[in-house]
């Protein structure tokens, strides 16, 4: 069986973390996972993102989604930490004209892929990349609704207020 642990410690966006493991759970049956694998998949915020961003990888400022890969050389197994700050999936959600909720599974779904051997540091690679990706997120779509992964307080509408 798969170990999947989920730590939620930002408060940009109230996000419905069993449902989110649901569609992390999906996600792992679509790319055939092996069933030993040990992820930690961590929602933060900006500030924290900047901090693990300068001090692990010497990059100043913020991004989108951080993977560490713990695995053995050649380990059929994932073994892994992937970091997703929310404050960039509602900055860039906005920029591309899609939900949070939406870039949170693409960033999820980028650290996999990462952990499964993909690569983005040239043009080649980062178009196999996001083909694979945006192929991933439109099956992921399909079985799982983005817009469960927004928790929502009796009288509010996901994306509104308070959310």
């Amino acid at each position: 069986m798969i170990s999947l642990q989920l730590r939620n410690r930002q408060r940009t966006r109230k996000v419905d973390v069993r449902q989110l493991r649901q569609a992390i759970q999906a996600a792992l049956e679509g790319l055939g996972v092996a069933p030993d694998s040990e992820l930690c998949f961590h929602l933060i915020a900006a500030p924290e993102m900047t901090r693990v961003n300068e001090t692990f990888l010497q990059h100043a400022g913020s991004t989108d989604v951080i993977t560490f890969d713990h695995a053995e050389p050649d380990a059929a197994a994932l073994h892994g930490e992937i970091f997703i700050c929310v404050d960039e999936a509602v900055t860039q959600a906005r920029r591309f004209r899609t939900t949070w909720q939406s870039e949170l599974l693409r960033y999820m779904i980028h650290g996999l892929l990462h952990l499964q051997g993909f690569d983005d540091h040239t043009a080649s690679d980062r178009r196999q990349m996001k083909s694979e990706e945006n192929r991933l997120l439109a099956a992921l779509r399909r079985r799982f609704p983005t817009g469960k992964l927004a928790r929502t307080n009796k009288g509010k509408t996901p994306g509104g207020p308070g959310v």
